[in-house]
């Protein structure tokens, strides 16, 4: 018998831990090798973790909820025979893995022990290893329940609370808390209304109250957290998109024959906005505090409605190296994946800029919500036929044109007027002169 240890796998360069969802296995249950043994989720994808080998499943160490890093050991699995080599190997390193398994639970209960002193009034939950920074720090318990945490229901992670208090400022520790003292002393006379946030009566007794799923939980955080973050600014321009409606019309045909791919608008309008981002770089950045990130790659998030209603964002890694064929690749997989629930956490990770169709449901136009830690989302509006003036050698006339609003939300934090609306005008530029004539 040899007992082997079940870690949780890489899933991508940015992904450094996963919350566990759901155990599919029980202790004792027989496993075969590539079977799945558990759900885990990280900020935007659900996945399964499989067993690399066959055996029976002999012990759990973390439960429904817990969040695991990458590499940490999340179960062990006794197998029959399996490499000789293997099974010394795990056997002499159970002792001490019990053991430090053991010390690590000791440490945890005693920091809880210590910290739920302070902060065991709260409704919220905030792990032991959060609670202790939190004390050490001396972040008050008003301080820690302001933070907008970007764990698994909202929670506040480490590195939450890490940058809380690199942000927080030079005001010391101690004046914070005491300043926050009057806010938390204010908490009681509050309880009713979060009492009734917590348990919504219904008005008429007809009313079904609906717990949002784990996926509306995290987007509704992030777009809170974007509003409170960024310093949203618009700009909108009407573009003619005449002749690309033309030659789609003209070539897709050919193209799905040639390729085994659909030609949509969106890789035409991708290929526009990588161009505009190479043209005007400080579009493509982010913000690190009092910090600006220049960012060297030009990865497009694509923002993707999924069949549920719930929204994921999935990245064109290097989009500006892609001509307009794989672009076109890169976005019909990637819609593809998103829809059947089948992209990997790397497909999420790594944005620098984003585009929402928001003419795929018919709007005109909108005003999207910056995708942190990005400054800017492009909103495409639907194409519709409008009567337009036509200017020629020989006068002005009106005629049916194809036409577009495109709607540029932007951080002012960073990025003003100017540079905001160049931007999306030299979209639109790229977009009013596309050549009709152009090779598939």
């Amino acid at each position: 018998m040899a007992k082997f240890e079940l870690t949780l796998p890489k899933m991508g360069e940015s992904v450094a831990e996963a919350t566990i969802t759901n155990w599919l296995k029980n202790v004792g249950d027989r496993i075969e090798a590539d079977e799945a043994v558990l759900e885990i989720a990280t900020d935007k994808v659900d996945s399964e973790v499989p067993s690399e080998v066959s055996g029976v499943l002999t012990e759990i160490l973390f439960q429904v909820d817990d969040v695991v890093q990458v590499g940490q050991t999340i179960a062990y699995i006794e197998t029959e025979g399996g490499a000789a080599t293997e099974a010394p190997k795990a056997t002499e390193a159970a002792p001490a893995a019990a053991e430090a398994v053991a010390k690590t639970v000791e440490v945890a209960q005693e920091t809880a022990a210590t910290a739920q002193v302070d902060f065991s009034e709260s409704d919220k939950f905030f792990s032991p290893l959060v609670k202790n920074i939190a004390k050490e720090e001396g972040v008050s318990l008003a301080e820690l329940e302001a933070i907008n945490g970007t764990g698994k229901d909202g929670r506040v992670t480490k590195n939450d609370i890490l940058d809380y208090i690199k942000n927080r400022g030079s005001q010391p520790a101690a004046q914070s808390a005491q300043a926050a003292a009057p806010v938390a002393k204010a908490a009681p006379a509050a309880q009713p209304a979060q009492a009734a946030k917590a348990a919504p009566v219904s008005v008429n007794g007809q009313d079904e109250i609906v717990e949002m799923d784990r996926m509306r939980k995290l987007i509704s955080g992030y777009m809170v957290q974007s509003v409170q973050t960024s310093a949203h600014v618009q700009s909108f321009i009407e573009v003619d998109v005449t002749n690309i409606v033309k030659w789609r019309d003209k070539v897709k045909g050919a193209f799905e024959k040639r390729e085994g791919e659909k030609l949509t608008f969106t890789p035409i309008f991708m290929e526009a906005v990588a161009k505009a981002l190479k043209d005007f770089p400080l579009m493509n950045i982010s913000v690190d505090g009092e910090y600006i990130i220049k960012k060297k790659n030009i990865n497009l998030g694509m923002a993707a409605a999924l069949p549920n209603g719930n929204l994921i964002v999935p990245v064109i890694k290097n989009a500006d190296q892609l001509n307009l064929v794989g672009m076109a690749k890169a976005v019909n997989d990637l819609g593809n994946r998103a829809k059947a629930g089948k992209l990997k956490p790397d497909d999420t990770q790594g944005g620098t800029y984003t585009v929402t169709n928001v003419g795929t449901f018919g709007s005109v136009f909108g005003t999207p919500i910056i995708n942190q830690p990005q400054v800017g989302i492009l909103a495409l509006g639907a194409i519709r036929k409008v009567p337009a003036v036509i200017e020629t050698p020989d006068g002005d006339f009106i005629g049916i044109r194809q036409k577009m609003f495109l709607s540029h939300s932007y951080d002012h934090r960073v990025v003003d007027g100017a540079l905001g609306g160049s931007f999306v005008k030299r979209v639109a530029e790229y977009l009013e002169a596309f050549d009709p004539n152009r090779d598939i």
